[in-house]
């Protein structure tokens, strides 16, 4: 039930243990095991693979390369889990119960610490993320989600990745404010910092209609001392979001950059039945000329069709921008 009563927000902040030290996050860890490794995700829903062995196999060699890589290029990492469907909607279409829900998150976490330990003296940080997704569909309108509503609908994942103990939430392709609001006052309350990750499209607008700036602006202006703890860009092409970031105070917020690999429409992407790679190279450098013009940003990655030959590009290139 949404709380009817006075809420005590908590102010809450994740900071780099070592100051400076940049982050290197997965790939687009669905479409590299659907495409590459031929796993079937109902739903979307990548935390059903734990339950399979040969599909646990595959997703530790996916991790060690990129644990790899981000320890060749002095990253700490910043790991989410597979929970981006576990929240009650998805959970029921798929047949689990809150109780079989939450006991799958944690076998999310528990599976990103283990396949981090070996990589202890390695890696300058690493950082256990909740991945928490939509309510629907990223691509949708969702025009019927409320702040309210919302902040009810993710406390109940939120809970779960308390008790996992995660370091930080990582609210992926959301696409409108209403719900953004919701999330971090959820998180707020629960006591966990959130980073709130847009998705932009084509015409570098969120699909509900406001622009990066406006959405950052107005999710800060609305959710108040329950702002998130900062913002980023996720599942969109630098050419999505290159034009987005207008002059102004409120890139400061920025945190985390995590780009799609091609210049596709995100819709496309999903039918083509397999990976479209576009330049790694080009990616990479112009994530580091990203670097350098917002050196606030800290969190780096990839979303849909990239993983370690782009997080190598990305991380190679945005370690010499920081060094210039």
């Amino acid at each position: 039930m949404i709380p009817t009563g006075p809420i005590i927000m908590q102010t809450v902040t994740f900071e780099a243990a070592t100051p400076g030290t940049l982050f290197l996050t997965e790939g687009g860890t669905e479409t590299e095991i659907m495409y590459r490794y031929g796993h079937k995700l109902r739903e979307f829903a990548m935390f059903e693979l734990l339950n399979d062995p040969g599909a646990v196999l595959d997703l530790q060699g996916m991790y060690r390369r990129y644990l790899d890589v981000a320890a060749a290029n002095g990253f700490g990492a910043a790991m989410a889990g597979f929970d981006y469907r576990a929240s009650p909607d998805w959970g029921g279409k798929l047949g689990y119960s809150r109780d079989g829900l939450a006991e799958m998150q944690h076998k999310c976490i528990e599976f990103l610490r283990q396949v981090a330990s070996p990589y202890a003296d390695d890696l300058p940080e690493t950082v256990i993320c909740g991945c928490v997704g939509p309510r629907g569909d990223a691509y949708s309108l969702n025009a019927e989600i409320t702040a309210e509503s919302a902040q009810d609908y993710h406390s109940v994942q939120l809970q779960t990745l308390k008790d996992c103990g995660v370091d930080l939430v990582w609210a992926a392709t959301f696409n409108n404010v209403p719900e953004a609001v919701g999330v971090s006052r959820a998180a707020a309350d629960i006591g966990l910092p959130v980073n709130v990750s847009f998705t932009l499209t084509s015409d570098h607008k969120l699909r509900s209609g406001p622009t990066l700036k406006e959405a950052v602006e107005a999710t800060d202006a609305k959710a108040g001392a329950a702002r998130p703890d900062s913002y980023g860009i996720n599942c969109s092409h630098p050419d999505e979001f290159e034009p987005a970031l207008e002059p102004g105070e409120w890139t400061s917020r920025l945190r985390s950059v995590r780009p799609n690999a091609a210049r596709m429409d995100k819709v496309s992407l999903c039918k083509l039945g397999h990976i479209e790679e576009g330049d790694p190279v080009e990616l990479g450098q112009q994530l580091g000329d990203l670097a350098n013009r917002y050196p606030g940003i800290d969190i780096w990655g990839g979303c849909c069709g990239t993983w370690d030959k782009h997080l190598d590009c990305i991380a190679s290139n945005v370690r010499e921008a920081h060094a210039a």
